[in-house]
């Protein structure tokens, strides 16, 4: 059984502690594609990283915690961004207004590392990665390239591991529908806060053909709510607000969360 959980939020929908109560329930292992963290919003989990000579998010630490087993946050987000708040700059190598992208963690097998070559990486970061050795971009025309080179056999990678499994959760980013182009679900969870959505994998992914792709951030991706406007869902459950203790408890998630994944598993 495969599933996907995205979210119809940029930021904070609530996807990570819904995937780590699925894995609970399910005992299914849980994947993080793509992810990324702000050097200044997400300033703890930065450092914690960059000071264990690492690049990861808690996204990718709770899923790893959550899955059965010891792994790697690595092993399940091959690939991970950290941005900079840039205020009063424009957008430069795929960035947006106040923020720029500083460099990527891309993981097939080893770590290595792209790097912006317009944007003064963080002196932390700068010592705990082998960065002279790492791949620096000047354009957009050279992430792209860099992207097809690096980028994608390693979301390739991990697409043909999760494929060989009899399971999996895979979560997506951002609002994001897929973060993996060839990874067609039984079930899908849109995730946003106080609601689930919940649709059949098939239809989902042909939606996702149906949308149209926009330029974001150096690729073509379809938005969550580009696919799902072409969609009725096979159910809509309001989720409980959880505190953050109860958020960091998959157990509590699990038990919150009953009604939600008993529809996603329904779907499946």
């Amino acid at each position: 059984m495969k599933l996907l959980v995205a979210g119809s939020a940029e930021v904070d929908a609530g996807k990570t502690t819904f995937t780590t109560g699925l894995i609970e329930r399910t005992g299914i292992r849980g994947y993080k594609p793509r992810a990324g963290n702000g050097y200044w919003y997400d300033q703890d989990d930065y450092r914690r990283a960059v000071d264990e000579g690492r690049l990861y998010g808690k996204d990718a630490k709770r899923i790893a915690a959550a899955n059965d087993g010891s792994v790697r946050p690595e092993a399940l987000n091959p690939i991970h961004r950290l941005w900079l708040p840039t205020p009063g700059r424009g957008k430069g190598v795929l960035g947006r207004d106040g923020r720029r992208f500083v460099l990527d963690r891309v993981t097939d097998g080893d770590d290595t590392y792209v790097v912006n070559g317009d944007v003064e990486v963080p002196p932390a970061a700068e010592r705990a990665f082998p960065l002279d050795e790492a791949r620096r971009v000047d354009s957009l025309s050279e992430l792209n390239a860099v992207m097809a080179d690096r980028h994608a056999p390693a979301l390739e990678s991990l697409a043909e591991r999760i494929a060989a499994r009899s399971g999996a959760i895979v979560e997506s980013y951002s609002d994001i529908a897929r973060p993996l182009s060839e990874f067609t679900p039984d079930a899908v969870a849109v995730v946003e806060p106080r609601r689930c959505r919940v649709y059949d994998g098939e239809r989902y992914g042909k939606a996702c053909e149906v949308a149209s792709g926009s330029a974001h951030e150096g690729r073509l991706e379809e938005r969550v709510d580009n696919v799902v406007g072409l969609l009725d869902p096979a159910a809509s459950v309001t989720l409980p607000a959880l505190s953050s203790g109860e958020r960091g408890d998959v157990a509590t998630v699990a038990t919150a969360y009953e009604t939600a994944y008993d529809a996603v598993l329904d779907a499946a």
